[in-house]
């Protein structure tokens, strides 16, 4: 009888990340040229200049390997948010900060609460680990609930995750709703706030998450990326703000050389570029509150967005209306995957 290898039992929990698709797919599929892409929250100013020159730059460079601490663009987060480069962590996209974190933090059959309805690369590491994912539903307005998240913390929870604004919601929470959970949550797990989106957000109530950073909380990490504002969502670049402690445990698992000679001069540049990121965030806005008015027009149920992409009820033919804007070579993302499949 014949014996084949098998991978380990994590893999049977996983669902593939399903990621926008691709202009060049749609041009050979549909034969279209004129494509406009709005399923991956990308810039539509491209990429920060500063950062372009600088990456131009760095390409003399390509045949040496990066420093793999990469001090100088910690350096220059830290310097840029007032840290120190002991609670600063970088990674190849924000995605290998979550892998990372589950590395570093999860055991066999651990608890990581999470909302329903939020973005899934969690779901695929903690389940790579063999842990174990514990959803929550959405509050009304499809907003993450944080109250909800506190009260599914058992004994066996290691990490909370609060995606604020929520991809693919857009909606965020407050500074006294967060604050609260802060205070609730136990202090052996780890709160994780994933900010992508934070430099979107044009909200007094929104969470100034630095100042736990600020205050050492050892018990709370802060992620953030360069893809969505700096314009540099194909160079891969993420980065996290933390306790020491919690850095540290990043960077014992990290890939050696995870960050390319090219993503840190691109991001030691971007953080200067504040005329892009205006620009950016001026942009944004001003198509949000356009598309905002539309779907209202329309009478489309959509959540009220803080990001740079929008959440809208188009009803039971979500997938066929899909498939109909990918034929006019319009690109959007269906959210069946999301547990929200009336929803684009």
């Amino acid at each position: 009888m014949s014996k084949t290898v098998r991978p380990q039992r994590g893999l049977d929990a996983i669902r593939p990340y399903v990621p926008g698709k691709p202009i060049e797919e749609v041009v050979r599929e549909q034969g279209v040229e004129d494509v406009v892409k709005l399923a991956s929250n990308e810039n539509p100013l491209g990429v920060s200049p500063k950062a372009l020159r600088a990456m131009r730059d760095a390409m003399n460079r390509g045949n040496l390997y990066p420093d793999a601490a990469s001090f100088d663009l910690r350096s220059a987060i830290a310097d840029h948010f007032d840290l120190s480069l002991e609670q600063v962590a970088v990674g190849n996209g924000a995605d290998d900060l979550i892998l990372e974190l589950c590395m570093a933090y999860l055991e066999n059959d651990e608890e990581v609460v999470i909302s329903r309805s939020s973005f899934p690369v969690y779901d695929i590491y903690v389940a790579a680990m063999r842990a174990k994912l514990v959803k929550t539903p959405l509050a009304p307005g499809f907003r993450v609930d944080l109250d909800a998240m506190a009260e599914a913390i058992t004994d066996r929870t290691k990490i909370v995750v609060a995606c604020n604004p929520n991809n693919p919601t857009g909606t965020i929470v407050t500074a006294p709703e967060l604050d609260g959970f802060v205070r609730a949550v136990p202090e052996d797990v780890l709160i994780v706030v994933d900010e992508a989106y934070v430099e979107m957000v044009d909200a007094d109530a929104f969470p100034e998450t630095m100042a736990y950073v600020h205050d050492s909380r050892p018990n709370v990490l802060v992620l953030r990326t360069f893809s969505k504002v700096y314009g540099l969502a194909g160079i891969r670049l993420g980065y996290a703000f933390g306790a020491p402690g919690t850095i540290a445990a990043l960077q014992r698992v990290k890939n050696i050389f995870n960050v390319s000679v090219v993503a840190q001069a691109a991001g030691i540049a971007a953080l200067q570029d504040e005329e892009f990121v205006r620009e950016s965030v001026r942009v944004n806005a001003q198509g949000r509150r356009y598309l905002c008015r539309e779907f209202e027009r329309l009478g489309l149920e959509h959540a009220e967005s803080h990001t740079n992409f929008i959440l809208v009820r188009v009803g039971p033919n979500a997938s066929r209306i899909y498939e109909r804007l990918l034929e006019r070579g319009i690109i959007v993302r269906p959210c069946a995957n999301y547990d929200l499949p009336e929803f684009l």
